[in-house]
């Protein structure tokens, strides 16, 4: 815990949104800075290193996944002693609000992002297309963005049908097509399950020379929270923080997904439902070993008898 920061360690999680954000806003004049920004966006800052970690975040998100009710980027705050700025919404708006355009263009023009060595720009879905978008801001600075939206442009991105009701939002205007704002940025980084179509439809269209596309397979259609489970998340950003995030950095830490339970019983399922009985009973029995696992052993001794019918063979183990 760096000095000074241990109200930062305050639960958040029994207040109400008033009361929730009054005391968001009472930390963040406390440590750095607040900004409102209209009815459902404000903003924080949290002064401390010389490494800026920028995080999109809905409030209903920060409550559901923090069981004390804090932004994401508060533990590297408290533990890595970085600075925080945190641009928060109330529901998805994927950002496009004319006073956040303002609010950015103002940091820019204060030269804002120069007074850090390093700037991590993160957000996942609706918050990773805005991390993506706003990163333009500082120009050099590594993005990592989580099944992130390149625009909801029915001209671009017809194919999508999950936010129709959000097509009216002005994508074409301020900090609008996600890929194109990230030509200024010094890496991105985009994490998304590529059996999820429309995730990978996005992904596919941040196809840049300083973009590294990550395939997070079997994450399904909450990667985010899928990388918290496993505590991968905080590594990703102190990687990318220190330069250090490559594709084989990720890969590595994604090997925490074997005893990952939702990634486990996604990734047999898909087995079940492509008939593999050879690879249902080697993953079966590799679960079963390491894990207390009934579905996976009911699941390996019908494997056997298949086997054991002339259906195919079970490799022994080595």
């Amino acid at each position: 815990m760096q000095d000074g920061l241990e109200n930062l360690d305050e639960d958040l999680s029994g207040l109400k949104p008033p009361q929730w954000k009054a005391r968001m806003a009472a930390l963040a004049e406390e440590h750095g800075m607040y900004q409102p920004l209209g009815d459902k966006h404000f903003a924080t800052f949290i002064d401390q290193g010389n490494t800026l970690l920028v995080t999109f975040e809905t409030m209903q998100g920060i409550h559901n996944l923090s069981d004390q009710a804090q932004p994401l980027g508060f533990d590297l705050v408290k533990n890595l002693g970085w600075s925080h700025m945190c641009v928060v919404s109330d529901g998805d708006t994927w950002f496009r609000e004319g006073r956040i355009y303002g609010f950015f263009d103002q940091l820019i023009d204060d030269g804002f992002f120069d007074e850090f060595d390093n700037v991590i720009f993160y957000g996942a879905g609706p918050c990773g297309y805005a991390a993506a978008a706003y990163s333009v801001a500082s120009p050099g600075a590594t993005v990592v963005a989580v099944q992130p939206q390149a625009t909801l442009d029915p001209r671009m991105t017809e194919w999508d049908d999950r936010f129709t009701e959000n097509r009216r939002l002005s994508f074409t205007d301020r900090y609008g097509y996600a890929p194109d704002m990230l030509d200024a940025a010094g890496q991105a980084f985009v994490i998304y399950d590529p059996y999820e179509r429309l995730d990978a439809m996005h992904a596919a269209l941040f196809a840049r020379k300083n973009v590294t596309r990550l395939r997070a397979t079997n994450m399904g259609g909450a990667v985010q929270t899928r990388l918290i489970e496993m505590e991968m998340l905080y590594h990703i950003l102190s990687l990318a923080g220190s330069g250090k995030l490559t594709d084989a950095a990720f890969y590595k830490l994604f090997r925490s997904r074997r005893n990952n339970s939702f990634f486990l019983r996604n990734l047999l399922g898909r087995l079940e439902r492509e008939d593999r009985g050879v690879l249902m009973a080697l993953l079966c029995r590799n679960v079963t070993e390491r894990m207390r696992a009934p579905r996976f052993r009911r699941r390996l001794e019908e494997m056997k008898k298949r086997a054991e019918s002339g259906e195919f063979r079970i490799p022994e183990k080595r």
